[in-house]
């Protein structure tokens, strides 16, 4: 079976997530510090969609479902550390947050290895 780039993909979906948030913007509806955060923590769950997507395919030497998706979770961390930042949220509570999602993800990667 061939196997399908997702680069262009990905590319196009950036410039849709950034278009949306331009529009969001343009509306009022996020001010204007928060656009790249938003545009990284949406691309983030894009990351963790191309896993789901990797998933199902059974390449040999590429980039494993689960990493893919523990990317995606560390940049929709990143993403939204950086929003909650900018709309004024103490940086202690976004340090917490991200060291949850860090802790997080150890311990998931912990258990699934542990399981094999």
């Amino acid at each position: 079976m061939p196997r399908r780039p997702l680069g262009l993909l990905s590319l196009g979906v950036l410039a849709v997530i950034f278009a949306i948030c331009l529009i969001a913007y343009a509306a009022n509806y996020i001010v204007a510090d928060a656009i790249f955060p938003l545009v990284v923590a949406l691309f983030g769950v894009w990351v963790m969609v191309v896993a789901g997507i990797r998933a199902r395919s059974s390449e040999e030497y590429e980039r494993g479902a689960f990493s893919t998706f523990a990317w995606g979770v560390l940049i929709v961390a990143v993403g939204g550390v950086w929003f909650l930042y900018v709309q004024g949220l103490s940086w202690v509570y976004a340090l917490a947050f991200f060291v949850l999602v860090i802790g997080l993800l150890a311990v998931v990667s912990a258990l699934r290895l542990w399981r094999k």
